[in-house]
């Protein structure tokens, strides 16, 4: 197994779009890269502690890249857009990659140059790290399979980035 970590935007959408990625065995919602020890959702949300949302993939490399895997966040994300994605707006939401060792650095680097090819050169995704991990409370993992799907805020958001997911990524997709 190997790791990923993404921040793009609401940790509820990327989430929901990567337990539907082919060898994906877990993600979990969590906060990184900021300067706060052991954050909560609330002062994150404050976008004073400098954590984005994020979320942690653990995949098989033998059935999906980290080449793939970043394809996969940037093609269902916007990564044009600074410091937000739709109405959430904060440097919590940013677009970012956070390699954990010189071989993602290098896989990050080419991903977002293959997204600035198809962006016109627009894309503000960064690449940030090392940095601390810190899985979100409780009620926010699984967050779309339960609350989710009553929630308006994820009916409106979460299911175009699915669609996007199962019409640019079809050979991705798990099986249902």
């Amino acid at each position: 197994m190997a790791t990923a970590i993404v921040a793009g935007g609401c940790f509820w959408c990327t989430e929901a779009v990567f337990r539907d990625v082919i060898g994906v065995s877990e993600v979990e919602s969590g906060y990184i890269g900021g300067d706060m020890p052991d954050p909560d959702y609330r002062s994150v949300c404050s976008g004073t502690t400098g954590h984005a949302e994020a979320i942690k993939v653990e995949y098989d490399p033998e059935v999906i890249s980290y080449a793939e895997i970043l394809d996969v966040f940037m093609g269902t994300h916007d990564p044009t857009q600074l410091n937000r994605q739709g109405n959430d707006v904060g440097t919590q939401y940013r677009s970012a990659i956070f390699p954990l060792d010189d071989a993602q650095h290098a896989e990050a680097e080419a991903a977002i140059a293959r997204a600035n090819e198809e962006h016109g050169g627009r894309v503000v995704t960064t690449i940030e790290g090392p940095a601390p991990w810190y899985p979100a409370e409780g009620y926010h993992q699984l967050y779309w399979e339960g609350e989710g799907q009553r929630n308006p805020y994820c009916l409106a958001v979460i299911p175009p980035k699915l669609m996007k997911l199962r019409k640019s990524f079809a050979n991705k997709l798990k099986e249902s």
